[in-house]
């Protein structure tokens, strides 16, 4: 598939994808998808209606019919949401109705930012910019606890530790489209740089990767 102005953008739970990706989208002048919201939706969605996320037909069912508007919903950060979209990205059906998804959004835009954790490698292998963003466990953790401190979120650092812990290993071990680096994918590991840092670090390697490609 070519799409010669998607940047694909993946990486681990809180490393800082999302907010580089929106950073790089607003730069570009192209649409930002995050689409780890995807799974989220369709896993509130699930909990909302009194349903398992681990029920594979129902989960299905929930992505094949997914809208954009279901991406606003208010309920798509916090803990119950990180798990219920790690056990809906588990099922084969719910991610491949969500590549079509993806691919439809960047084709009716003319390209895209699309974050998430099998873009460059799944979703869109032939993405000429694409980058792994990553940091140590702890420090996401840090990062993680302080977003839910700052939304009035009552969260335990140890907890949210295990959390992104658990959540790294579900996704790198699942047996659909596991958290991989692109074998061309840019690594930025933003442990130690600045939000900033990270994403002058970003953009010069999205810049060269889309020159090289025009």
């Amino acid at each position: 598939m070519t799409a010669p102005r998607v940047v694909a953008v993946d990486g681990p739970a809180a490393a800082g994808k999302g907010t580089l990706a929106r950073r790089l989208a607003a730069h570009l002048a192209i649409p930002y998808l995050d689409t780890g919201l995807l799974y989220r939706a369709v896993g509130m969605t699930l909990l909302s209606r009194g349903l398992d996320p681990r029920d594979a037909g129902a989960a299905a069912a929930v992505a094949a019919a997914l809208t954009i508007e279901a991406l606003a919903r208010d309920d798509l950060r916090g803990p119950s949401a990180d798990m219920a979209a790690s056990r809906v990205a588990a099922i084969p059906a719910v991610r491949d109705a969500l590549v079509g998804f993806q691919r439809r959004f960047a084709a009716a835009e003319g390209g895209a930012v699309l974050d998430g954790r099998d873009i460059g490698t799944r979703i869109f292998p032939d993405a000429p910019a694409k980058l792994f963003v990553t940091a140590s466990p702890a420090v996401r953790a840090e990062r993680r606890w302080k977003e839910l401190q700052a939304r009035g979120v009552h969260a335990d650092l140890a907890t949210v530790r295990h959390e992104i812990d658990t959540r790294d290993r579900q996704d790198a071990t699942r047996p659909v489209a596991p958290l991989l680096q692109a074998a061309d994918a840019v690594l930025i590991d933003t442990t130690w740089l600045t939000p900033d840092q990270a994403f002058q670090a970003a953009l010069a390697a999205v810049r060269a990767r889309l020159a090289k490609a025009a």
